[in-house]
């Protein structure tokens, strides 16, 4: 009888555990809840600056905005303003921005796998990659692993748009407040999202290869800074720092 009733309850419990799930908000919702508690606001003041850096070159409102809309990173936004501002011819400065959006590349390869579901097209999944931004990135990483993978798909479609959103109309704003946003607060709300996604890194960092890359990364930037210069400090610590690290890894399984 004990066990009959134990039996009975542990399924009422399952059942009434479900039926919460079922009555919770979905996916969506809860990607564009989670992006609204702070990532999306952290992603749009950073944009503030940027839209203040447009203004100020002499772009219109139109053009800052459409920039976060179909750009979406805001190192490739300034070197776009300020390469033409500065008179750069067009075709370099559209170098310059592809080359500066590279980084992106192996953060959307890593991210597809979790996004791809049975019978999506390439034309949904170009759509998708286009989301993957810094923010989103380590944060889809953070939480979506875990996940029903049914349920990814939408959380991701939720938690991006919600932070393109915000961000656009960040720059918007920065732009029609260009005069009473000082130049150096501008230049220092750039550097919240390289903030935010260095702690978001650390506090998802779980296994030993995860946290190695970082503990040489944040000893190895110094070194190659003075070895190889400012221009090529970035790409020779993450060259050197993540195979490394990569090999540590692999040196632990």
């Amino acid at each position: 009888m004990n066990q009959r009733a134990k039996g009975e309850k542990r399924r009422d419990g399952q059942d009434a555990s479900g039926s919460a799930a079922l009555s919770g908000p979905s996916p969506l919702l809860r990607g564009i809840r989670d992006a609204l508690v702070l990532p999306a606001w952290i992603v749009g003041f950073s944009l503030l600056g940027v839209g203040s850096l447009a203004q100020d070159v002499g772009f219109p409102f139109l053009a800052a905005v459409l920039s976060t809309l179909l750009m979406w990173a805001a190192p490739a936004q300034v070197i776009l303003f300020g390469g033409i501002a500065g008179g750069t011819a067009l075709p370099l400065v559209a170098v310059a921005v592809s080359l500066s959006s590279i980084r992106l590349l192996p953060m959307t390869v890593s991210m597809m796998p979790m996004l791809r579901r049975p019978g999506q097209s390439l034309l949904t999944q170009v759509f998708v990659a286009h989301y993957v931004a810094v923010t989103v990135w380590v944060e889809s990483n953070r939480r979506m692993p875990t996940m029903p993978p049914q349920e990814r798909f939408g959380y991701y479609l939720g938690f991006a748009n919600a932070c393109l959103m915000v961000a656009t109309t960040m720059t918007g704003i920065g732009f029609l407040l260009s005069a009473a946003v000082p130049a150096f607060l501008a230049a220092g709300l750039l550097f919240l999202t390289p903030l935010f996604f260095t702690i978001a890194l650390i506090a998802g960092a779980r296994t030993l290869l995860d946290q190695s890359a970082l503990v040489l990364g944040a000893a190895l930037a110094p070194l190659f800074t003075l070895l190889v210069g400012p221009d090529f400090d970035l790409l020779a610590t993450g060259l050197v720092g993540g195979t490394l690290a990569w090999l540590i890894g692999r040196g632990r399984r």
